[in-house]
Formats: structure tokens, sequence, C-alpha cells
């Protein structure tokens, strides 16, 4: 009999170590899987916020594109707008009457641009020129020092879109 309970202590050691082992393996177990996890989180979240950015950065985009849709038709039409200005400014005074309805149809085309957003860039003569949002096309000699980089004359107008220039004014400068 004296075999017997050495055989049964034995077994229970070597359960109790067995025992003892199993819980490290799955200890060591659950810190790996509380470590993916983590990791995993760690993927989502950054993905979910990528998406996030994406998003917001297409609606700007696409609000952007709305602004600007009809940039290249608004172009192609300020040349004629520039022209029935010149006309009108060119009339004599004594003919003005005669060109009631060519003065009504510039309006009228002014109106419809303006309804889609075109804007006349705040320019006049004296202004200090800013290379930012004037086009100098000549530089003359300036009369007097009050005159050193600034307006002297506007030769053409400079229209923006919503907040951005489609077209830059055109200025002399004075040297």
């Amino acid at each position: 009999m004296a075999e017997k309970p050495s055989k049964s202590k034995a077994k229970e050691r070597k359960s109790s170590t067995e025992k003892k082992s199993t819980k490290a393996d799955s200890s060591k177990k659950l810190k790996e899987l509380n470590e993916n996890l983590n990791h995993e989180k760690d993927k989502y979240l950054r993905l979910f916020a990528e998406f996030e950015n994406f998003k917001k950065r297409t609606a700007r985009e696409r609000i952007e594109l709305f602004k600007t849709a009809g940039k290249e038709v608004m172009t192609a039409i300020l040349p004629i707008l520039d022209d029935f200005e010149r006309a009108i400014d060119q009339t004599p005074k004594e003919h003005k009457e005669l060109i009631k309805g060519f003065v009504l149809i510039k309006n009228k085309l002014t109106d419809v641009l303006k309804s889609n957003g075109l804007n006349v860039t705040e320019t006049k003569v004296g202004d200090t020129f800013d290379a930012e949002i004037h086009e100098a096309i000549t530089l003359i000699p300036a009369t007097d020092e009050s005159q050193k980089g600034k307006i002297i004359d506007i030769t053409e107008k400079g229209y923006q879109l919503g907040d951005k220039i489609i077209r830059f004014p055109k200025v002399v400068v004075g040297q």
C-alpha cells in the first residue's frame, strides 16, 4: 500500500504543475489576444479617421467644383463684355440715345453673369500695385514720388468667380 500513496502524490504533483503551466499558457494567450485586439482597434480607428477625412475632402472639392463649374464659359464671355464696354465708352455723347438697346443687352449680360457668381475685382487708379491680384502690363515713369508703385491706369477689368480670380485686372504702374 505504500506504493499507491506515492503514486497518487506524484500524480497530484504532475497535475498541479500541469495546471500551473496551463494557467501560464492561458494568461499568455489572453495577453496575445488582448494585444491583437488593441492592434485591430487601432487599425480600425485609423481607417475610420482616414475615411472621414476622405469624405470631408471630397465634399470640399465638390463644393469648389460647383462654384467654378462655369469658369471656362465665363472666361470665354469676358472678351464680349469688354467689347460691349469699349463700344459704349467710344460712342459720342450725342449718339448715346441711339444705343439704348445695346446698353440694355450689356446690362442684361452683366446681370446674368453676376447671378452666376461673377464679380468685378475692385481696382482703382491710385491703388498700390499688388502682384498677387494685379497684372502689370507696363511700367511708366512716375511724374512725382506719390505715384511710384501705384496704379496709373486700368486697361482691362479683372473678374473673380466666387473667391477665385479668373482674370487679373491689367494695369499700368508708375515706376
